[in-house]
């Protein structure tokens, strides 16, 4: 008969009982090759209940940190360990005196991650060993060992060919009337050629306790092995036998019926003897747990209905766990539970103003939400969507606004969402159901009435599961989510009640239909003066408190903490800010660990010493030495910016040339303005033949900053007007506005950050269209005091102001 090598692969393609059971069939002269150099010392890998034989391959379980280093580390290197079983399986950290003396050199074949998270090692015997001593057990154990030599079998010797023939007969009738053992086992005992092979190969896959196969292990003797192996053999088959008799007897003399009945009868028995019967003690709880619960009556009547469905389910089906998860779901919901509001204005007021900076037009919303609401207790909750650049606060602003109103307080994030059942759940029959996350977070919550925020509300994505936008029309529709369906749950809920405060970036990504079920409030950016009081109030106070130091180690002068948002952050709201601010605070906190009695006041050197040279910086204005420069406002998301626009030209064919990295519209608006120019050349006294004997340019710096937007209209006729009549613009004055192609001068938006920008850079006066002047109004009074401001309704009004 030929030699079989069985491969890692082959067993895995055998199947899950095979290749557990079938170990690669080794050749003597392999067991006994004298020439694998085997070192003294060895990592030692405890195992339990597992006895390694050496050419034997096994998977093993890891399931100590200690063992999974050792593995990992062996398999790299591909070093062989020394595998030993430990007396106690419940020793954690067995010692040298809990470990038996004799086990097997083996080497790793094989490394697998399982499905389940656990890692399984394949290991083949090699040799056995004798442990004299562990060395050290960090990072795991290392032992001293001596390797135990197997003695040769006579050939054609006839004592050892009646063993082995005896021991093949014996495991065959094992492996028929077990029903553990594949039947293919059969065929690798008919293959095995070497004596010493065959009994390390039964020794290690008989179902005996690993203490007798540590008792195998450990002689010396090959026909001593042998010989005690036929004795277990032969023990284990005879009570195989008696098994096997008693279960053919017990089988002919109870029909199915009756065996059904008397093992009832026995759990019965077992379950009254243990205390109860659990399944009407879960059932008894339920109908306790309902007589409590705040609901309508036809819920109620529901749950009574589904609580008898369950009665009547056999426990063991899988349609009892399904009818168990289900009513268990509905006595979790809060259902008429609703916390008590306070409806203190003077009390909201205050907690959203320590809370929060600015953000004005949503602390006002708010106020007048529980005004209406103290007056008129039932009405509706409203659906908000704060809508703003990242970092400004929007998502906090939700904790400040449950916290004012003693509300429970709940958020859900809709960043990639795409699976319409998140929000509406799963139907109860499919194996792992659960409601949508709505009700998930409502119970949670444990009222029906907390304040519930859908973050990044523009986020939400869209596939062949289905659209989750769609979906959540009917929970932010106040005409219809007073009856939201689950289908989970499957019956109406009431999330009228439920204030839903929506949060976006990008209102462009928003379906229209879920836009319009929304009351959009804009949370603008921060302003250089509203950052700087937010440092001041919560950034710095919070960051002295994580860091473990007090007012009195750091002083932060106004000044430099304007100076820190200019020069080191460019952002809408304060994030940057918070962490910039962290960081001065991680290096003052080191000083004063190394010195307890360290104090400092921060100044421009120190904030460069700790925060490195500044990253930022604004544009400031540069006077009116040259003709065709002019000063525009233009709005970014970091806030309010100043840009120049400058124009030139020079003997050509007329062409007008643009440059600066402009967009679509900012293009457009120059050649509307050119257009503007040469129509009303005379009226602007210039030479009409300019334009066709010179080349004009119209530049924008920064070049590599990408611009767009109709607001530099009247700044370009401005800039291109002084350049074509060298008439200088006048000194600190700045504009915005949109032109058309009569002259009319458009509103624009972003005011009140653009005003701020030209306050910063030194400028005096501004231009704006006259239907600005509201957006004016509502900008803080001590924010415009020194500027001056004109407003107009066409372009040669802007000329008469800025041009000398």
């Amino acid at each position: 008969m030929s030699k079989i090598n069985l491969k890692v692969d082959l067993l895995e393609a055998l199947g899950e009982d095979l290749a557990g059971f079938i170990p690669v069939i080794a050749d003597e002269k392999e067991l006994l090759n004298e020439d694998i150099k085997i070192p003294d010392t060895l990592p030692i890998l405890p195992l339990r209940n597992t006895v390694l034989f050496p050419g034997v391959i096994i998977p093993i379980n890891i399931g100590r940190k200690k063992s999974l280093q050792l593995i990992q580390g062996a398999d790299k290197h591909g070093d062989l360990i020394g595998c030993i079983a430990q007396k106690d399986t419940d020793i954690e950290e067995p010692t040298f005196d809990d470990l038996y003396k004799v086990g097997t050199v083996a080497s790793i074949v094989k490394i697998l991650e399982m499905p389940n998270g656990t890692t399984t090692a394949i290991i083949q015997g090699k040799k056995r060993f004798l442990l004299e001593d562990i060395l050290y057990t960090e990072p795991y154990h290392v032992g001293k060992i001596s390797t135990k030599q197997e003695e040769g079998i006579p050939d054609n010797d006839p004592e050892y060919s009646a063993i082995a023939e005896s021991l093949k007969d014996i495991a065959s009738k094992i492996v028929r009337y077990s029903n553990e053992i594949p039947k293919e086992a059969n065929i690798a005992l008919r293959h095995i050629e070497s004596m010493l092979f065959l009994i390390n190969f039964i020794s290690s896959n008989t179902d005996i306790p690993y203490q007798n196969k540590q008792e195998l292990l450990e002689i010396d003797n090959l026909k001593g092995r042998a010989l005690k192996l036929l004795e277990i053999l032969s023990q284990q088959l005879n009570l195989l036998e008696l098994k096997n008799d008693i279960q053919k007897k017990v089988k002919t003399d109870i029909d199915q019926q009756q065996r059904e009945y008397f093992l009832h009868q026995q759990m019965k028995t077992i379950q009254d003897e243990l205390g109860g019967n659990p399944v009407d003690e879960e059932l008894q709880e339920l109908e306790n747990c309902a007589t409590q619960k705040e609901w309508n009556q036809n819920i109620r009547n529901l749950f009574d209905k589904e609580l008898n469905k369950m009665r009547r389910l056999n426990p063991q089906s899988p349609d009892y766990s399904v009818q168990s998860n289900y009513l268990h779901e509905m006595l979790e919901l809060p259902w008429n539970h609703c916390s008590e509001d306070n409806l203190d204005l003077n009390h909201a007021q205050e907690m959203l103003e320590a809370d929060h900076f600015g953000l004005e037009k949503v602390k006002e919303r708010i106020l007048e939400y529980l005004a209406v609401l103290k007056l008129k207790a039932d009405m509706k909750s409203p659906i908000l969507c704060l809508y703003g650049p990242p970092g400004v606060g929007k998502t906090s602003l939700g904790k400040s606004v449950a916290k004012a109103i003693n509300r429970e307080f709940v958020r859900m994030s809709l960043g990639g969402l795409h699976d319409e059942a998140e929000i509406r759940g799963h139907r109860k029959t499919y194996i792992g159901a659960m409601p949508g996350r709505i009700l998930q977070n409502i119970k949670k919550a444990g009222t029906s009435n907390p304040v519930f925020i859908l973050d990044e509300i523009d986020k939400v994505g869209k596939d062949f599961r289905g659209d989750p936008q769609s979906a959540l029309l009917e929970v932010l529709d106040p005409e219809q989510n007073n009856a939201f369906h689950d289908n989970f749950l499957d019956v109406d809920y009431d999330l009228s009640k439920v204030m839903f405060i929506a949060t976006a970036n990008d209102l462009s990504t928003i379906a229209d239909p879920l836009r319009d079920r929304m009351e959009i409030i804009e949370v603008s950016g921060y302003l250089m003066e509203e950052k700087r009081e937010i440092a001041k109030r919560h950034l710095i106070p919070k960051q002295l408190e994580n860091h473990g130091i007090t007012a009195d180690n750091i002083t932060i002068p106004d000044n430099i903490i304007e100076y820190i948002i200019e020069k080191y952050t460019r952002e809408s709201g304060v994030r940057s800010l918070d962490m910039t601010i962290a960081k001065i605070i991680r290096h003052v906190a080191r000083k004063v660990a190394m010195n307890k009695k360290y104090t400092v006041t921060l100044d421009e050197t120190k904030v460069k010493e700790y925060l490195g040279s500044p990253i930022f910086s604004r544009e400031e204005y540069q006077g009116n030495e040259l003709p065709g420069v002019v000063t525009g406002l233009a709005w970014t998301a970091a806030g309010g910016e100043i840009l120049f626009i400058e124009s030139s030209h020079s003997k050509g064919k007329g062409s007008l040339t643009l440059t600066g990295n402009l967009g679509d519209v900012m293009k457009e608006s120059a050649t509307l303005a050119l257009e503007y120019i040469k129509s009303h050349a005379t009226e602007l006294e210039i030479d009409e033949g300019i334009f066709e004997g010179h080349d004009i340019h119209l530049h924008v710096p920064a070049g590599a900053v990408p611009k767009d937007g109709p607001s530099a209209g009247i700044t370009m006729v401005t800039s291109l007007v002084s350049a074509l009549t060298g008439r200088k613009v006048k000194k600190a004055i700045a504009m915005t506005g949109e032109i058309t192609l009569r002259g009319k001068v458009l509103p624009v938006g972003g005011i009140r950050e653009k005003i701020l920008a030209a306050k910063r850079a030194g400028i005096k006066t501004i231009i704006l269209c006259s239907e600005n002047k509201k957006d004016v109004e509502e900008v803080k009074k001590e924010y415009l005091k020194g500027l001056k401001f004109h407003y107009v309704d066409h372009i040669c009004d802007v000329l008469k102001i800025a041009l000398l």
